[in-house]
């Protein structure tokens, strides 16, 4: 095989590093929470803290691959994404996971951005480029549903009594793979001198995005403290700041021109909510499954598989339907997955079943597929050629906060509901109420259906 597949799949593995970490925790939390224990807060930050971590230092990670050269940003992400997974192996508290998950996000987001730049260099191409590129869709679509159903086997496997660690120490083989192979095939470039980083529009991103997850997780907890309230007061303030900082700085995180693009902020607007549902909505089905119904891992990571399928259904379906569609494909994926979404809803309220949670999993899963594609391309296409590398990265990112911001929300909701099937149906309707503001939203994005030939 040619040095570029090789390369090829240096950068896919890892992305599947990254997508398994950033999925297996739904189905691992309450195996983790029994044996180190922990509260109702800690299983929420054990997803919430790595996708934090990973939103707010993408675009960081990004530049600094342009600035000091992709194939070195990727050793350092990928070697510190391995040491950080048998940290995580290894802990011994909820504190130590946390902060070790936390570590994964923050490496993650160094590693993952170069790829794309290192496979553009390497697939000089279109055709090649595309067949190169086109590889990523189905790869996420395996790891999104393989990595609930690997959890759970890793689990009731339980090699040598090392239980939930199991998912973390096999990042160890992928990690050292990914890293003798960049070593050994990935062209080294030296970066651009010239790239630079705002540094102060960084530090209000991750101030803005902490101040606002860290209160909706612990304030329930804590009985809801004068400083919960000051840190959402505080997360307003950043991002106003950071919003006019996009203007005035010389080197600004986000384009500025992209900011007054009515579709552009409508595009945005319509992320966070759509991930924020969706990640959000994936935890609170784990822990109904676990905590209500007293699933075992596997079970629940099976149970939770015909959403992923329909995801990576509906999904190869859009290539077809979006250039009929446009614009209206986002209002069907949003009422297919509203049905879903209520179809959980009436069945934690009228008795719980493995074919209704599985049909109610697999339509919202189909509306989801219909969805991630077409809101990313909607959204880009009102970029200019010279904003385009900017939006892309503000909608990686945004996806990654947002996750954080809808376990947060949700997993709220679902620990103050009391009963597992009351607050199953509360957090769907959240989820619910999510795809009308999304389908109102989604009004204002450019139609870009043309007529079938």
């Amino acid at each position: 095989m040619e040095r570029r597949w090789w390369v090829l799949v240096v950068v896919l593995t890892g992305a599947v590093m990254d997508l398994l970490d950033a999925t297996v925790m739904t189905v691992a939390g309450p195996s983790v929470r029994a044996g180190l224990g922990g509260t109702q807060a800690t299983l929420q930050w054990l997803t919430a803290g790595y996708a934090l971590a990973f939103g707010v230092l993408l675009v960081i990670g990004a530049r600094l691959g342009d600035r000091w050269g992709r194939r070195r940003l990727f050793l350092i992400g990928a070697t510190g994404f391995t040491l950080a997974s048998l940290a995580c192996a290894l802990a011994g508290s909820p504190a130590t996971l946390i902060a070790a998950r936390v570590a994964q996000g923050a490496l993650g987001a160094l590693m993952i951005p170069q790829g794309f730049g290192v496979l553009s260099a390497v697939f000089t191409g279109d055709r090649e480029r595309g067949r190169a590129f086109s590889l990523f869709g189905p790869v996420s679509a395996l790891a999104g549903i393989g990595g609930p159903i690997l959890a759970g086997v890793l689990i009731a496997w339980d090699l040598g009594g090392l239980d939930w660690r199991l998912i973390f120490l096999i990042n160890v083989p992928l990690g050292l793979f990914a890293v003798l192979g960049a070593l050994a095939w990935m062209p080294a470039d030296r970066g651009d001198p010239a790239a630079r980083l705002d540094p102060l529009g960084a530090l209000l991103v991750a101030a803005g995005s902490a101040a606002l997850v860290l209160p909706l997780i612990q304030g329930r907890e804590a009985g809801w403290p004068w400083w919960s309230f000051a840190l959402l007061g505080l997360a307003v303030l950043a991002f106003a700041a950071l919003a006019r900082r996009q203007s005035t700085s010389p080197h600004p995180i986000l384009a500025p021109g992209l900011l007054r693009k009515r579709a552009f902020v409508a595009g945005l607007s319509v992320a966070v909510v759509l991930f924020a549902g969706s990640g959000g909505l994936m935890l609170i089905l784990s822990l109904f499954l676990q905590l209500g119904l007293h699933y075992s891992a596997l079970h629940t990571g099976l149970a939770l598989a015909p959403l992923a399928v329909g995801i990576g259904v509906s999904s190869l379906l859009v290539p077809a339907l979006f250039p009929r569609l446009g614009r209206r494909l986002l209002h069907v994926g949003l009422g297919t997955q509203l049905l879903g979404v209520l179809g959980f809803a009436v069945m934690a309220a009228t008795g719980p079943s493995d074919p209704a949670f599985a049909v109610a999993a697999l339509v919202s899963g189909l509306g989801l597929g219909l969805l991630f594609g077409p809101l990313i391309q909607s959204t880009l296409s009102v970029a200019a050629a010279d904003e385009v590398g900017s939006a892309s990265g503000a909608i990686n990112a945004v996806q990654q906060l947002a996750t954080a911001l809808g376990v947060a929300v949700l997993g709220t909701v679902f620990f103050a509901g009391g009963v597992p099937a009351h607050a199953l149906v509360a957090g769907a309707l959240v989820v619910a109420a999510s795809c009308v503001l999304c389908a109102i939203a989604v009004l204002a994005l450019p139609t870009l259906e043309r007529n079938a030939a």
